[in-house]
């Protein structure tokens, strides 16, 4: 069997098998059971488990990869294994967060821990071509500012990845099949550019997505949970800099999503409500207020990550690329800016 395949089917089927186990011990935890809330109307209670069957399903695929297939560069070696020990650290913090609802301080801070592991293990981003010009600009080699604006950059995007799929994770299905279609799509850009032992590492996150969808997808019998956004943020923010031009492709994906959360930044700050307090004012919530149905939400939103993530695969242009990022964000905040106007949030 090619590693590929054998790398996706063992994430697949240690995801889904920890699912089973963990949807029945953690429905017998009642701190780590979900029940129906204000923002998230499910007809019963549900166990915030998934998050622990996904990073088995990661965990236990990676190690596979790395075990048949270590990367021969020393440098991706080091960079896969910072990774994986930040998404190892995200799962205590995300348990913990599961059972006991820690503040923002608590999460900022564990975030940030993995955001410096990440770095430390060279993990960041040190380039960046200009879009007008086709030029790559090296940030590391800039005197003085080079290391700074290496690291702040890399710690804004970790950061704001991670938060991005735990806002996304609303409705049941969709942060595990965004993640899904983004790891693959990391995947075919790493291939593409010939770095096939590296692709594996996107293609067992997109098994663990893939793996925990049986149970996640509506009607869900089990949420992911701080636990399960995180670690998939993680991942995704590390994995799209792990290659080169990787975050256009990974800005495309998540547009919608980055542009929510951008709005829902500015209208808590306008409200004078606190920018990490939870209500129904994200885009899939003020949908399905409107009277749409949670599959085909979730399906829209699968279906508009799909198109743009292969826009970037085949569009070569950077300066293309912007303008449709642009276009996209634009339009997305002018509808959700509708919406708000329709019906503002009290």
């Amino acid at each position: 069997m090619p590693i590929t395949l054998l790398v996706l089917c063992t994430s697949i089927a240690v995801t889904l098998l920890g699912c089973l186990i963990a949807s029945k011990m953690g429905s017998r935890v009642n701190a780590l059971v979900d029940n129906p809330r204000t923002r998230h109307r499910h007809k019963r209670g549900l166990p915030r488990v998934g998050g622990i069957a996904l990073f088995a399903g990661f965990a236990v695929a990676s190690i596979l990869a790395y075990t048949q297939a270590s990367p021969g560069n020393p440098d991706d070696a080091r960079r896969i294994i910072g990774v994986l020990i930040g998404c190892t650290l995200l799962l205590p913090i995300g348990l913990i967060d599961d059972l006991k609802e820690l503040g923002w301080i608590p999460q900022l801070l564990g975030q940030l821990l993995v955001s410096i592991i990440a770095i430390y293990t060279t993990v960041f981003i040190e380039r960046f071509t200009n879009p007008f010009t086709g030029h790559v600009i090296e940030l590391h080699v800039l005197p003085l500012l080079g290391p700074l604006l290496t690291g702040a950059f890399t710690l804004f995007w970790i950061l704001g990845m991670m938060n991005t799929v735990n806002w996304l994770d609303g409705l049941d299905g969709l942060a595990a099949g965004v993640g899904a279609i983004a790891s693959f799509l990391f995947a075919i850009h790493m291939y593409k550019l010939g770095q096939e032992q590296v692709s594996l590492y996107a293609i067992a996150m997109a098994g663990a997505c893939l793996g925990v969808l049986p149970f996640n997808f509506s009607p869900a019998r089990l949420l992911l949970g701080s636990t399960g956004a995180m670690i998939l943020g993680y991942g995704l923010a590390t994995l799209s800099i792990l290659a080169p031009a990787r975050m256009a492709t990974a800005l495309l994906v998540m547009a919608v999503p980055i542009a929510d959360t951008a709005w829902q930044i500015y209208d808590r700050y306008r409200r004078g409500v606190s920018i990490f307090r939870g209500d129904r004012g994200h885009l899939h919530f003020r949908l399905v207020d409107k009277g749409y149905s949670q599959i085909h939400i979730v399906l829209l939103y699968w279906l508009a990550c799909g198109i743009f993530g292969v826009i970037s695969l085949f569009v070569t242009s950077q300066l293309v690329k912007l303008v449709v990022l642009l276009t996209l964000v634009s339009l997305t905040l002018s509808y959700i800016a509708r919406l708000s106007r329709q019906h503002p949030i009290l």
